[in-house]
């Protein structure tokens, strides 16, 4: 799969699910908390589903070394 995720909006996706997570388990917004999961997923993977289907990219598009 084609990365689609940039550095800053990785960094906030995995900040904002540990803090869902933090907060679920300290029984602050409940069991819901635990879809925090999902935008860590996305920000370790580097891949974001929902980009994919909308077009959208937070990364630089990789320029090709190939100038044939």
């Amino acid at each position: 799969m084609m990365k689609n995720v940039g550095e800053t909006d990785r960094a906030l996706r995995v900040f904002v699910g540990v803090l869902l997570i933090l907060l679920s388990l300290l029984n602050v917004i409940g069991p819901w908390g635990w879809l925090g999961l999902l935008p860590i997923a996305t920000g370790l993977l580097r891949v974001c589903p929902a980009y994919s289907v909308l077009g959208l990219r937070s990364c630089p598009v990789q320029q090709s070394t190939d100038n044939a």
